[in-house]
């Protein structure tokens, strides 16, 4: 099962104001596992960096002067993500900024079916909690002590921890067992014979259960037909 975990960083909130993206970073998950496979970009957003953006991510304008424009990535970006399912942290976030940059490039938006929110998944998990990725990694015992800020590629490697661990943390020896060769083991039962036990309550033990049957429980449904010692006999 190929997956790919996805983020983004932009120059604000809202592509439909202008704002774009200035990193994107994807790292390739297969049955859960990072493969090593990673596709990372910064970009120059062809316009300015708003100083509140730069607090949150680290980027300015003079990291991203030279870097690529989006269509000149939009190609090997595509390729990468191919047709797998999308994890991101707040996954309409990053999926409609990357709609608007290839909608810009005359691309396919991406399919919402391919989408998998793991801010939705959290919060269905931990309601009422915090469930940012930070609070996410603290509460789930990942190490994000290297992140210093908004760093996407960063980011997506965290995101792959958490979502393993919110996935129900499969191990790695696990696959391993599962590819090795069957093996039949046959267990050698004997039969040992036991003699039934039989326990008979005494007499004055059944006389009490009677008494208090018939001055606790009216119409014991034991007692009635077609239960009932007159027809049974």
């Amino acid at each position: 099962m190929r997956q790919i975990v996805l983020d983004t960083e932009t120059t604000g909130l809202d592509p439909l104001t202008g704002d774009r993206v200035i990193e994107v970073a994807a790292v390739e998950l297969f049955n859960l596992l990072p493969t090593g496979e990673v596709f990372h970009s910064l970009i120059d957003p062809e316009r300015d960096i708003p100083a509140e953006a730069s607090r949150i991510h680290g980027f300015t304008n003079g990291d991203v002067a030279d870097k690529p424009k989006f269509p000149d990535i939009a190609e090997a970006l595509m390729v990468f993500l191919g047709d797998s399912d999308i994890i991101a942290h707040n996954a309409p976030f990053d999926f409609g900024f990357l709609d608007a940059e290839f909608f810009r490039c005359n691309r396919p938006a991406l399919d919402r079916r391919r989408m998998i929110d793991s801010l939705a998944m959290a919060k269905t998990r931990y309601p009422g909690m915090p469930n940012n990725l930070d609070a996410l990694c603290r509460r789930l015992g990942v190490d994000n002590s290297m992140r210093g800020s908004h760093n996407a590629i960063l980011d997506c490697q965290l995101l792959a921890q958490v979502y393993l661990e919110m996935m129900g943390g499969k191990q790695p020896g696990l696959e391993l067992a599962a590819k090795a060769a069957p093996r039949l083991v046959t267990l050698k039962v004997e039969k040992v014979e036991r003699a039934a036990l039989v326990i008979t309550p005494p007499t004055e033990a059944l006389a009490a259960h009677e008494a208090f049957v018939k001055g606790k429980i009216k119409e014991a449904i034991w007692l009635k037909p077609p239960f009932s010692s007159e027809e049974t006999a």
